[in-house]
Parts: C-alpha cells; sequence; structure tokens
C-alpha cells in the first residue's frame, strides 16, 4: 500500500492554462475579459485631463455664468498665465477674493483651472463644486469636475458629473465614453453599453470605446457582436497583440479550436504575436500532442521571452515525461540545455532526473539529484528525488533521511510527509505513518490521503 504524489496532472495544469479554461464558458468569459482590461479592471481611458481643463478658459456666450466687470478685468491679464506661470495666476486670481463679496461661480470655474495648472487638484475640486453650486447649468464646470474625478481614479465621483454635463447638452463622444467607463467599473452594463455606443457614434474610430463595447459584449455572452468588434480591431489596429489572443480564445469558446491555431499562426508567422499569444499557440499544439509543432512555437517563445520560455520548455518536458513519451522530453530538454539561464539551471536538471526516475534509472537520478545538491542543499525536490530513489532500491534508511530533509523544507514538506508515512508503513511503524498522514492533511486535504489515512489507522487498532 504506496500513495505516491504523482506529477503529471500538475503539470498538464502549468502547462495548458487557456486550453484548461476554454472547458468552462464562464471562465473563459472572464479570461478574455482580463485580457482586455491587463488584470486591473475595465482599461482607464488614457484621458489627458491637462488639455480638457487647458482648453476650457474661454467663456460661452448666453450658456454660462459671467464675471463682474472687475473680475473679467484681471481674468483677460491672468488668462495667458495659465500655461506658463499658473502658480503666479493663482496668487492674483485669489488676491481678487474676499468674504464680503463671493466669486462669482465663472471665476470660480476660472479659478479651478488655475489650481490644476498649478497641481492643486483638491482646491481645483473645490473650485469646481463650488462653480456648480451656485449654477447648476455650469456645463464645463461639470465636465471638468468629472474628468477631475476620472483621473485621480475617483469613478463613482465621477459618473453623476458626466451623467449632469450630458444632461445639460454636452454631446462630446469623449464625456460619453468616460461616463460608459465609469458605468462600466460599476458594473451597470447595460447603461455603459448605451454609452459606449453613443461615444462611437460621435467618433467611430475610437479603438478605446470599441474595446469598451466589446468588454461589455464579452460580459453579456454576445459572441456575435464581440467577434464582430474584435475584427474590426484587429482591422483597425493589427500590431495590437491582445485583439489576436482575445480572437483566439473567443474561437475557443465556440469550441472553434483549429481557427484559433489558424489565428495564432498568423500572428506568429506575421512577426505580430507576443509572449502570450505564443505560449497559448504551444499550448493548443501541445493539447494536440502535436510535439514539433509545440517545440517550434515554445523555440520562438524562448527567443520572443526567455524567461517565459525556458518555464514552458521545463514543463512541457515534464508533461512528456508523465505521458512516457521519454525520446521526445529528451528532445524538449537537449534543445533547451543550450540556452537555458543560470537561474534555471537546477530546475532543468530536476526534469533530467525526473526524467530518469520515470525510467527507473535510479543510480543516474541520484547522482544528478546529488549534483542539484551540491549547490543547493536544502533543495526540496531533489531531496525528494533522492529519497525516492532510494525507497526504490528499498534502502529505506538512506531514503527516511532524505525525506526528513526534505520535510524541513517548505515547498516540499507536504510530499515529503507522504514519503514518510510509505517508508513508516513499510517499516511497520504504523502510528509514525499516521502522525505524517495527519501532517499532510493539515497542509492539503484530499480524499485519498483521507482514505489512506483511515487505512493506515484500521492496521493500528489491530
Amino acid at each position: 500500500m504506496h500513495l505516491r504524489p504523482g506529477f503529471g496532472l500538475g503539470i498538464f495544469l502549468l502547462l495548458a492554462p487557456f486550453v484548461l479554461r476554454a472547458q468552462d464558458d464562464r471562465q473563459m468569459d472572464q479570461y478574455l475579459l482580463d485580457r482586455m482590461v491587463s488584470n486591473r479592471g475595465p482599461s482607464k481611458v488614457n484621458v489627458d485631463a491637462k488639455r480638457v481643463i487647458n482648453q476650457s478658459s474661454s467663456f460661452l456666450k448666453e450658456r454660462e455664468p459671467e464675471m463682474t466687470g472687475e473680475e473679467y478685468a484681471l481674468y483677460e491679464k491672468v488668462v495667458t498665465m495659465l500655461g506658463t506661470n499658473p502658480a503666479f495666476a493663482v496668487k492674483l486670481l485669489e488676491a481678487m477674493m474676499n468674504e464680503k463679496e463671493p466669486p462669482s461661480p465663472a471665476f470660480e470655474f476660472i479659478l479651478g483651472n488655475a489650481y490644476y495648472s498649478a497641481g492643486d487638484v483638491d482646491k481645483a475640486a473645490a473650485s469646481y463644486q463650488s462653480a456648480v453650486k451656485h449654477y447648476p447649468t455650469f456645463v464645463r464646470a461639470w465636465n471638468n469636475l468629472g474628468v477631475l474625478y476620472y483621473a485621480a481614479g475617483k469613478y463613482e465621483e465621477a459618473t453623476p458629473c458626466f451623467s449632469k454635463s450630458i444632461t445639460l447638452g454636452d454631446k462630446d463622444p469623449m464625456t460619453f465614453g468616460l461616463l460608459g467607463s465609469c458605468l462600466e467599473r460599476a458594473q451597470d452594463y447595460v447603461s455603459a453599453e448605451l454609452a459606449y455606443m453613443q461615444a462611437l457614434a460621435g467618433d467611430p474610430s475610437s479603438s478605446e470605446w470599441k474595446e469598451g463595447l466589446l468588454r461589455i459584449c464579452i460580459q453579456q455572452r454576445q459572441d456575435a457582436r464581440a467577434e464582430a468588434l474584435v475584427k474590426k480591431l484587429i482591422k483597425d489596429r493589427p500590431d495590437e497583440k491582445r485583439y489576436w489572443l482575445v480572437y483566439a480564445n473567443l474561437k475557443l469558446t465556440e469550441g472553434k479550436k483549429l481557427e484559433a491555431i489558424t489565428l495564432l499562426e498568423t500572428a506568429a508567422g506575421t512577426g505580430i504575436a507576443g509572449p502570450d499569444e505564443l505560449t497559448m499557440l504551444g499550448d493548443l499544439y501541445a493539447e494536440e500532442h502535436l510535439t514539433p509543432e509545440a517545440l517550434r512555437i515554445y523555440q520562438k517563445l524562448l527567443a520572443a521571452s526567455p524567461d517565459a520560455g525556458e518555464h514552458r520548455l521545463l514543463a512541457y518536458a515534464r508533461m512528456l515525461t508523465s505521458a512516457g513519451k521519454y525520446a521526445e522530453a529528451k528532445e524538449t530538454l537537449d534543445r533547451l540545455e543550450p540556452k537555458v539561464s543560470p537561474a534555471n539551471q537546477a530546475a532543468l536538471q530536476q526534469a533530467r532526473g525526473e526524467w530518469l526516475v520515470a525510467q527507473e534509472k535510479w543510480a543516474e537520478a541520484r547522482a544528478l539529484f546529488e549534483k542539484i545538491l551540491q549547490q543547493a542543499p536544502f533543495n526540496g525536490p531533489a531531496l525528494l528525488g533522492v529519497g525516492r530513489s532510494y525507497a526504490a532500491e528499498n534502502d529505506l534508511a538512506h531514503a527516511q533521511l532524505s525525506f526528513e530533509a526534505a520535510f524541513k523544507v517548505p515547498e516540499s514538506k507536504y510530499a515529503a510527509c507522504l514519503e514518510l508515512a510509505n517508508v513508516e508503513l513499510r517499516n511497520r511503524n504504523y502510528r509514525r505513518s499516521v502522525d505524517y498522514l495527519q501532517q499532510a492533511l493539515s497542509i492539503e486535504r484530499t480524499d485519498a490521503v483521507e482514505d489512506y489515512l483511515a487505512r493506515i489507522k484500521s492496521l493500528v487498532s489491530d
């Protein structure tokens, strides 16, 4: 009765995360959203707050409040200073203010622009707030306040500002787009979709609003619309790598794996594909057991992103070893060895050791693991490898010493508990075997280990 911790399934999970996601539509939807937003929530629109606020210093006749004659005389003097010497402009404007005669909303608006230009965002917001309080239909004050909040990441506060600006007649596509972004973050997808569509109606060339609408379509499972949008985005910006990846994942959600492979091959063949796209393509080939194709793509990944390529090739070699494809595993490791970085040398040797263990070449495997331990005495996987080679040769005393050393290393403690339980069982020390299994369960609970523990406990009772 032995419980050996296998590594085949774990390696496959490492190797093909995209493929596994495709098996669950909801997980894939979330993945697509993550790809579109770079794992940070809806992508933040690159609004140039400085441009919007600085360009709002002139007034719209008969639609906005007016200054007093004295304020306007000063305004004419300082308006050109806002872009060149905002700090001095602020001092001049502040000198006009007094408690007896509160400034006009128009003056507060210009003061808010001056504060923003001088870098005092809090005072700018306070000035805009005061302006709209005293003149609720002041469109550009609402808009500037919304832009200020948006730039600061205060999306909940920005939403009513943009809504008010639009209600008062603002038809700028940027205002609709920023409102859509805020609503999307609040998960009000219906309203966000309408806002993005209004933004696109005014600015059909904007990729930012198309991306926003694409995220909404993915979220709402509108696959046909999402595909049409991502195709248009690829046509507009073919060099944008993530669009290709999103398109391929949409094909996977439809069960069209070959079309996904074709898309990614096109991106790889034209040099557009980046590390993520190459990783996905290699994983798809690996899942289809197309070893030469997978190796070719992983080699490209190695050139594009050495660290990612090394980790992928190592994972692939381990998967091949687990599947009993020893020749292919050896070819993968041989291709990687001349290029592997010092940081992954130990991992490469570990993979070779696992390859030897799988073929029951115990002495060679042990020699390789011991070589790793000469450089890193507390390498948990290597300690486990040495112990397993001794255990396979029935040298339980040396096996136990290696497993006890691995037990002291956090990353290998769980596996060491299982191996020590095996050793104690073979030595008929049932109570100690129970102790090790209980420690393993305290780290990770699995049905297999609980069943194993129940069987050992029955031996203790007997």
